[in-house]
């Protein structure tokens, strides 16, 4: 039977709803755009839900700064879902910053379900409004171009008997492959890790797993089947508690805390801790297993054909069980009283599936674009060691801060120490196609930084920034290219960014509601006032001296005199007020 198409105009499309793409989508919907979200699976949410990834990869910074307002919504969002559904103990009431699974490996963790019934709470009104409109089960198809512009896309829903046809102003892939840059049949309009040279492992690709969660049921048996491979598994993982980090490996244990270590395994990615509610409202912890030993190095998943495809998932399912299967029947119990913990129960409500593993697998890798400025990890270093900050960008869209981590089929998981980096805008800018913007973590890097832009919060500043920039380009009838090389309209489009809660420039002390963060943010950007080269502080609260405030009039060629005696925030405000017209009182767009 011939599929029906129909045709769909929007203004922005915006492929793939994992949080690159939920995190566009709303950006775009906010700004009055009519947007369109597609995704090929039943969950919004990518790795934070349907990967079955809840447990949010965040620098130690997370909870003051360092991270755009509105991914700090989609926090505060998913601890509304408990604190709605749940009476709280008091001693999560007491805890500065509430954390569902009061876990020690992350600063907030949290069921699958509950992140995603958050992010539906922020695209409702969007729905509501008329803005949105969301199409499940929606698999790309293909791509009509002319000259240097995309005319059309094309997707299919359900089970390929109707096709979509979308015809936008632009398209933001946030697809967790890039599936949209191998359908643009332009030159250098993306490559993959196999085509990259930067490092020794050209060839290199990163692993990908499906985690599950267990919860502990004393006395009771639940012993799954004994999985495909898993005599294999077992020796070639191989299975183990101990967390090997590059070099390192820390002998670790399921429940028993050990001395020198944060906590045992079991507590290194819960989800849910039952001390953190009142009595009765939780039957009992729930761990997330998302350890190296679920995680697959063999094969390829971007460059695979469909038939190969299909037989790598299902390795990568078999190791995950055969996981679970060891800790079952293998795994030394921490009383030394035998092996195994059949008491452990497989949890497939967890991640909403038949077989308790997550609905897709969790994936660092991705396609990526030929950008304007590729970044690579010698780009990316800066040049100062002493300097907490990496390289300076001054068309900066974003920030991040993590390890560098590389999960690779060529080494063991390691983790290099990076600095607290800014992402620039040149990154995402395609160098063929005029209308297409990464929304994830497909932005032109080479391959060892993937591990560096996919985690929750710097994939989510990706989607704000892309759908940002497609919305300025649409209000000012702009090309993205233009805008990263006219110094003018850069300049508005960060300020833009600014207004609405997206730091560009590393500062731990200026939450994105301070007075003073819009306006020495700029500043700093604008090199009038550099941060520190020693520390990640602005200490917008210290008072200075006439010396000192003088010094930075002169700097930005401002005459005030007379000045009375001004913190360093309010010096800030007053010299981005007058210079740029920043307006010092801004506020966060609630749409």
């Amino acid at each position: 039977m011939q599929p029906t198409t129909q045709d769909i105009e929007c203004d922005i499309l915006v492929l793939g709803g994992g949080l690159g793409g939920c995190a566009a989508a709303i950006r775009a919907a906010r700004q009055g755009h009519k947007v369109c979200l597609t995704e090929a699976n039943p969950w919004l949410g990518g790795q934070l839900t349907a990967q079955g990834v809840s447990a949010l990869d965040e620098h130690q910074y997370i909870e003051h700064a360092g991270t755009t307002a509105l991914y700090s919504e989609l926090r505060e969002q998913i601890r509304n879902r408990y604190r709605e559904r749940y009476q709280l103990s008091d001693k999560a009431l007491a805890a500065p910053f509430f954390n569902p699974g009061d876990n020690w490996g992350n600063h907030l963790c949290c069921e699958p379900r509950a992140a995603l019934a958050a992010l539906l709470s922020m695209l409702l009104p969007q729905i509501e409004a008329g803005r949105l409109q969301i199409f499940y089960h929606a698999h790309l198809l293909s791509a009509e171009l002319t000259g240097t512009r995309i005319n059309t896309v094309t997707v299919a829903q359900p089970d390929f008997t109707r096709q979509l046809r979308f015809h936008a102003a632009y398209y933001l892939d946030a697809t967790e492959l890039g599936d949209l840059l191998p359908l643009l049949e332009s030159p250098g309009a993306h490559d993959t890790p196999s085509q990259q040279t930067d490092g020794p492992h050209p060839t290199a690709h990163l692993t990908f797993s499906y985690p599950f969660a267990v919860d502990f049921r004393p006395n009771e048996k639940h012993t799954i089947p004994t999985p495909p491979d898993y005599a294999y598994n077992r020796e070639h993982q191989p299975y183990t508690p101990s967390m090997h980090y590059g070099e390192h490996e820390q002998s670790n244990t399921l429940f028993t805390p050990v001395e020198g270590l944060p906590g045992p395994l079991w507590t290194y990615r819960r989800i849910l801790a039952a001390e953190q509610f009142a009595p009765g409202q939780v039957a009992g912890d729930v761990s997330l297993v998302h350890w190296a030993g679920t995680t697959l190095g063999e094969g390829n998943l971007i460059d695979a054909d469909p038939e190969t495809r299909i037989a790598l998932l299902q390795r990568a399912k078999n190791l995950s069980l055969g996981l679970l299967y060891w800790l079952q029947t293998e795994a030394p119990r921490d009383d030394g009283q035998g092996c195994g913990y059949p008491e452990l129960r497989l949890r497939p409500d967890i991640m909403g599936t038949s077989d308790g593993l997550s609905q897709t697998p969790y994936t660092c890798q991705s396609r990526h674009i030929i950008a304007l400025r590729p970044l690579d990890e010698q780009s990316l270093r800066g040049s100062s060691d002493t300097d907490p900050r990496a390289a300076f960008f001054a068309d900066s869209i974003g920030i991040g801060h993590l390890p560098s981590d590389k999960h690779g089929n060529t080494t063991p998981l390691t983790a290099n120490s990076t600095k607290a980096f800014q992402i620039p805008l040149s990154a995402l800018i395609p160098t063929t196609i005029d209308n297409m913007l990464p929304a994830c973590k497909n932005l032109g890097i080479s391959h060892p930084l993937s591990g560096l832009f996919r985690p929750h919060p710097i994939e989510w500043n990706l989607g704000e920034a892309a759908a940002t920039l497609a919305s300025f380009c649409l209000k000012n009838n702009a090309k993205p290219q233009t805008v990263v090389t006219n110094e003018t309209l850069l300049q508005t489009f960060q300020i833009q960014l600014l207004q609405q809660g997206v730091p560009i420039h590393w500062y731990t002390d200026l939450p994105t509601d301070h007075p003073a963060f819009a306006s020495a943010q700029l500043l700093a950007i604008k090199n009038l006032w550099p941060g520190e080269a020693n520390h990640l502080h602005f200490n917008p609260d210290q008072l200075l001296s006439d010396d000192e405030v003088n010094k930075h009039l002169q700097i930005a060629e401002i005459n005030a005199d007379g000045t009375p005696p001004l913190s360093r925030g309010e010096l800030a405000r007053l010299i981005a007020g007058q210079r740029f017209g920043l307006n010092a009182q801004w506020e966060l767009p609630g749409g």
